[in-house]
């Protein structure tokens, strides 16, 4: 046999072996990152009885869905979950509205200190949020909106538009001149050129932002907490903690409200995934 064909031998031994251990690797980290979601699936369908008799990692004995319905009436998680989606839906609806308008006009025209604009929206986002906590509770209670779902919807706006029209931007700026000239000559103008031409071309990342934003403001606490104060007005993760306070070792019911809570964001990610991954790869490629 040749040095040739004795080195072309052994690279693809090397390149199967790479190959094997890289799937060996990613199979291991994903049932390890599976596994907690397992668990708390299962507990979810387990009785009290069954976790008290046997321990919380045994092999189930027995399986009920009563454990929803007690998180979902008594527990609260039914208004939680709807306080969570009245926020979320007006705030990734309002939040994307706003920031494609301000990165369309940014891109695409000579806006005098559009780049101290961007820069400036950028910076707000880097500031950590934990500074801001007091100002905004205090800033809330001096106008009058403070334990009310409107203030929680404000702020959520607030603090996301920014971001948006700084990801936006880098759209709408890679999408070719010569569309916009040729939609000018033929008469179009701005609110048509954004809605016809530039909208449909970045469909892509509002997809991928919409599918982001429905996860960061559903799942937020932090702000909840801050401008919120009634129990009646709390989103489903503020409702979680009050959960597990009023089901201090009922581990099933608090894991039956965890599932609760995932669902609604495990469905918006998965009708969103072909989009969310397109608008990954475009911005790679851009």
């Amino acid at each position: 046999m040749s040095a040739d064909a004795t080195a072309n031998s052994a690279a693809v031994r090397r390149s199967r072996a790479a190959t094997a251990g890289f799937h060996l690797g990613a199979g291991a980290l994903s049932v390890l990152w599976l596994l907690p979601i397992a668990l708390v699936l299962v507990t979810s369908l387990r009785s009290f009885d069954d976790i008290a008799a046997h321990g919380l990692g045994s092999r189930p004995h027995s399986f009920t869905l009563s454990n929803f319905g007690q998180a979902w009436t008594d527990g609260g998680q039914q208004q939680a979950l709807i306080n969570s989606l009245l926020v979320t839906v007006p705030c990734v609806l309002v939040t994307l509205a706003l920031a494609a308008m301000a990165a369309f006009a940014l891109s695409r025209y000579e806006l005098p200190f559009r780049r101290f604009l961007l820069l400036l929206m950028l910076g707000g986002n880097l500031l950590p949020p934990q500074i801001l906590l007091i100002p905004v509770s205090k800033l809330s209670e001096v106008m009058g909106v403070y334990d009310t779902l409107p203030a929680l919807i404000g702020v959520q706006i607030g603090f996301g538009v920014g971001f948006y029209v700084f990801v936006l931007h880098g759209f709408m700026r890679s999408i070719p001149v010569e569309i916009q000239q040729a939609a000018v000559v033929d008469g179009a103008g701005p609110w048509q050129i954004f809605r016809r031409i530039i909208l449909p071309l970045t469909r892509p990342a509002l997809a991928a932002l919409s599918a982001l934003s429905f996860t960061w403001i559903f799942n937020d606490l932090l702000w909840a907490i801050t401008v919120l104060r009634s129990d009646s007005k709390m989103p489903i993760t503020a409702a979680l903690i009050g959960l597990q306070g009023q089901y201090v070792s009922m581990w099933n019911v608090i894991a039956a409200g965890s599932v609760i809570a995932a669902a609604p964001t495990v469905a918006v990610f998965l009708r969103f995934q072909r989009h969310f991954v397109a608008g990954l790869n475009l911005g790679a490629v851009k």
